[in-house]
């Protein structure tokens, strides 16, 4: 059977749940052995809502998972999330040989893409654990049930960015689900976020917590509030020129500085304490950053926890697939690649030369660890291993050809270990406090014809402020998508802000190494800037119509 309407069709979902407890910190739930007990909680499927972002499975390592016949790794959210929009972009390149990578480095996806295909599966399946709480839950209590709101709205949001026009459903039933245009569903998308931020009066008695940021072990931590409404909001709305055909520039400003004026904030203090320093940069991606300061940047985190949510797709992937052996990113521990200790080195994902170039772009890095290389860029983002590494990508299977990212790791600001050798307790920053500010001075600059107003140019020198980058009195368009890529590399957002610039698929004129499978780069198909719709999808659901192009 189809694997999409195996669960959104099929009620007997909920044997398959196991609530994860652990995955939310202040819903202390028992997990569910479906071969004992065949009905659930409100708060373990709450749970499970909020879990299918951190884990694919409900065991250990992406085991026993929530799609059949797609390997944990496989359907992850994060981990495909970030493999369709950094490996097709100029940001990165991996060496793997397995299914689909070559084809996502050279853009050459299709509609039996595996990967892309686990995407899809992996966010249906997570619209139909929010669909069945709202269907059976949703009168138990108004702020959980405005929470799974916001979680089916989100991931119906990755799933049109993605796929564009899109199977449609908000209930399960008997019947295939329609498809809706991008369009339908931005519109859906914005009625539910401004219902459950309580500003549509007609529907507001399911209401999000107003904006408080957390540490882990604080009630609510891992939850979601009105921030990530609002930022969902601002997001959509800066694309709305993509997804809809009609630009929504102000609504987008409007929203990020929402968020700009909330009670969460960007984190700007770094550590130095008993001699160990780290910027505030770093403090955001480490093994701690849900217990510091940092964690207060983080408006939509998903808690890692190397003992209780384990998985090969989450901050566990971004920091062993990133490093090999030879890496020291941290000065204070030269004997561990990334601060974890077995199996920590995967030797896959490193930065593509055009992402060196917006920190050097005279192509003079030298050659350092992490820690130097950044000092020496002048900006604490430019995280990268350049000691016995060659900046272009003469060998795509060679890890040492392409630079290597040390921006994430699970070393402890204090020196402490983590919980586990081998999975991280670094959390997921699925939305941070960064963003708002540059979609607000992106949004305010193009409504400025392309010229930085004074709100707009304070926004982004807050940014590069924080990174002790120079401080600059005016800013284009162009220079403000390479200030996303600084801000934002290897965090699984580039192919979207290069497609609302047009610097993606079509006759772009911009080409990065290996685009399109060629060296020099070649410009791909504009039909590319959407993926293709699953062919067992299309085969099972005759309502649905695949992307033009495929």
């Amino acid at each position: 059977m189809n694997k999409f309407f195996k669960y959104i069709m099929c009620a007997a979902v909920l044997l398959m749940l196991s609530g994860l407890s652990s995955c939310i910190n202040d819903l202390d739930v028992e997990p569910i052995d479906p071969s004992l007990q065949s009905d659930v909680t409100p708060e373990q499927l709450l749970n499970k809502c909020y879990s299918v972002f951190a884990t694919s499975g409900n065991n250990g390592g992406d085991d026993n998972v929530d799609v059949d016949g797609l390997d944990g790794g496989f359907q992850h959210k994060y981990r495909q999330m970030w493999n369709s929009n950094e490996l097709t972009t100029d940001e990165a390149i991996c060496g793997w040989g397995d299914e689909g990578i070559p084809s996502y480095c050279h853009n050459t996806y299709d509609a039996s893409h595996p990967m892309l295909r686990g995407y899809y599966y992996g966010l249906c399946i997570g619209i139909t654990f929010c669909n069945q709480y709202l269907q059976v839950f949703s009168d138990y209590n108004p702020t959980m049930t405005a929470e799974v709101r916001f979680l089916r709205a989100f991931q119906f949001y990755l799933l049109t960015d993605a796929f564009g026009n899109i199977p449609f459903a908000t209930t399960i039933s008997g019947e295939n689900p329609e498809q809706y245009t991008r369009a339908q569903v931005c519109e859906f998308i914005e009625k539910e976020l401004k219902a459950i931020t309580g500003e549509d009066a007609s529907d507001n008695a399911t209401v999000l917590n107003d904006p408080k940021p957390k540490k882990y072990g604080e009630a609510g931590y891992g939850r979601v509030d009105k921030a990530a409404a609002w930022m969902l909001l601002s997001r959509i709305y800066l694309n709305s020129e993509v997804y809809t055909g009609t630009p929504r520039w102000q609504e987008a400003a409007d929203y990020a500085k929402k968020v700009m004026d909330s009670a969460y904030k960007l984190h700007t203090v770094g550590y130095d304490a008993n001699g160990r320093q780290f910027t505030a940069y770093q403090m955001l991606f480490m093994g701690d950053n849900s217990k510091t300061d940092a964690a207060y940047e983080a408006v939509f985190p998903v808690i890692q926890n190397g003992t209780r949510t384990t998985s090969w797709g989450g901050t566990d992937f971004l920091i062993c697939s990133t490093a090999d052996g030879d890496m020291h990113p941290n000065r204070y521990d030269e004997t561990e690649v990334n601060g974890l200790y077995n199996n920590s080195a995967w030797s896959g994902n490193r930065a593509r030369p055009e992402l060196v170039r917006l920190f050097f772009p005279n192509d003079d890095a030298p050659s350092g660890h992490a820690y130097d290389i950044a000092e020496i860029a002048e900006d604490d983002r430019a995280l990268f291993e350049t000691e016995g590494r060659y900046l272009n990508v003469d060998d795509e299977s060679n890890f040492k050809y392409g630079y290597a990212v040390a921006k994430f790791n699970n070393f402890m600001c204090d020196g402490s270990k983590g919980s586990d050798i081998t999975f991280p307790d670094s959390h997921l920053f699925y939305m941070r406090v960064a963003e708002a500010y540059l979609t607000y001075a992106e949004a305010l600059t193009r409504m400025n014809g392309d010229v930085a107003p004074a709100e707009a140019v304070a926004a982004i020198n807050a940014i590069r402020g924080r990174a002790h980058a120079l401080q600059r009195n005016r800013y284009t368009l162009d220079q403000i998508l390479d200030e996303w890529g600084r801000e934002f590399y290897f965090e699984g957002r580039r192919r979207v802000d290069l497609i609302r610039f047009n610097k993606f698929g079509g006759d772009t004129g911009y080409e990065w190494q290996w685009k399109g499978g060629v060296y020099a780069g070649r410009d791909f198909e504009a039909f590319r800037n959407v993926f293709a719709i699953p062919t067992d999808d299309l085969i099972a659901n005759s309502k649905l119509t695949q992307n033009p192009g495929y």
